[in-house]
């Protein structure tokens, strides 16, 4: 009997009505002869709802404390989706991360998954039990519980998927797959029948919230079979690939855009040799992570630009304030109001021109590119955050992504 995992996340589970279709999905994959794990998140907006509760005591709880409150979310969840499939006549267990085996690192709200001990949960399996495993958190070695951060719940998914050897892992949500860019916002953007692994990471990476990257980066690296399909919707998702099976020839296959972005620059670098690994080791310390980065030099000094959350702003401010004479830098200023544009696709390797039509095209319609990052697959601007949305259209438009119909093609 092969093994399925299937994760659900927080808006599947928002309600009672949407956690018992949740659960005849489980059953149905039940009956076709699996057996079944199933991951969820916290029911909707709960996690929100628990960090104003923390916001009410204290501007700034402790990190091990947050993990202990938001474990909580997912507590809820697994065991209303198990009595929901046990007054279904399914037999199921509802598992924390913990009793499931999840070993992280010691890092406090966004831990590593490090291990996945499985003979729980194949001893359950065996049974013929549905498992019902709480996403986004774990244990260490030493029993603290932790969290693994925003959309955690898909690694916990991949990797539960991975240890179990399963046959695909299905993450499904309020889409109905990968689209060429966020079908809300961007006007003709199109499903995508299938995607690269390392153009979904570059996409997840950039902005595109269907998936979490560390997700996709434990899916290839375990050579996971990820599929992310509808919750609601009886339809054909996105399936994430080694490479992509269709449409091979596009050059450009999705547009990502982030907002709540900040340009931090740190100035009057002494010692440019030893002041830049300072800079980023400090915020690396402190779990911060930078994306582009400038650095420009004057006679006897350098200046470094990088781009940084919002959310991470006061943090990294402090931290390298703190190490203000160690590093050597005179003041930091930030530039808010900042938002992230991208667009990826394998295609660009060998398409030389595509970084330049890209520029061309924001200048055509007044958008300013404040900085910008490159890869094989990806570039990357930051622009004014009143102009993110027009940013992702245009580029939507000229590279002809509203022309694909791989998902009626298939």
């Amino acid at each position: 009997m092969g093994t399925i995992v299937i994760k659900f996340g927080g808006s599947s589970l928002s309600t009672t009505d949407k956690i018992k279709n949740a659960a005849k999905r489980i059953i149905a994959e039940k009956e076709n002869g699996k057996s079944v794990v199933a991951v969820v998140s916290a029911m909707g907006k709960t996690t929100d709802q628990l960090l104003t509760l923390a916001g009410e005591i204290t501007d700034h709880p402790a990190k091990r404390e947050m993990d202990m409150l938001l474990a909580t979310g997912e507590q809820v969840s697994i065991s209303l989706l198990s009595m929901a499939l046990t007054e279904m006549g399914a037999e199921a267990v509802s598992l924390t991360g913990w009793q499931a085996g999840i070993i992280t690192e010691k890092v406090h709200n966004n831990a590593r998954i490090v291990d996945v001990k499985t003979d729980h949960l194949e001893a359950i399996l065996q049974e013929g039990k549905i498992i019902v495993a709480a996403g986004f958190q774990g244990v260490t070695e030493d029993g603290e519980i932790t969290t693994l951060g925003r959309g955690g719940s898909d690694t916990t998914a991949v990797a539960l998927a991975a240890a179990l050897k399963a046959e695909r892992c299905s993450i499904c949500t309020d889409v109905t797959g990968v689209f060429t860019s966020d079908p809300r916002y961007v006007t003709e953007a199109r499903k995508l029948a299938s995607i690269g692994y390392d153009e979904m990471l570059e996409l997840a990476n950039l902005g595109a919230g269907v998936l979490h990257p560390r997700a996709v980066e434990f899916a290839k690296n375990h050579s996971v079979s990820l599929e992310v399909r509808s919750s609601i919707e009886n339809e054909e998702g996105t399936v994430i690939e080694e490479e992509a099976s269709m449409e091979k020839n596009l050059i450009v296959r999705g547009v990502a855009f982030e907002d709540n972005i900040t340009r931090m620059t740190v100035f009057g670098l002494k010692d440019e040799i030893t002041g830049l690994p300072s800079v980023f080791s400090t915020l690396a310390a402190d779990q911060i992570d930078v994306d582009i980065i400038i650095q420009s030099q004057t006679d006897s000094e350098a200046n470094l630009s990088f781009s940084i959350k919002d959310k991470d702003r006061q943090e990294a401010i402090d931290v390298l304030e703190k190490e203000k004479e160690a590093i050597g830098f005179d003041h930091i200023e930030c530039e808010t109001g900042l938002s992230k544009v991208s667009i990826v696709g394998s295609g660009m390797v060998s398409n030389p021109g595509v970084a330049a039509k890209m520029f061309a095209v924001l200048a055509e319609n007044g958008i300013q590119s404040k900085m910008v990052s490159t890869s094989e697959i990806k570039v990357s601007v930051l622009v004014d955050a009143d102009k993110m949305k027009p940013a992702a259209q245009h580029l939507h438009d000229a590279f002809e992504l509203g022309a694909l119909e791989e998902a009626a093609s298939k």
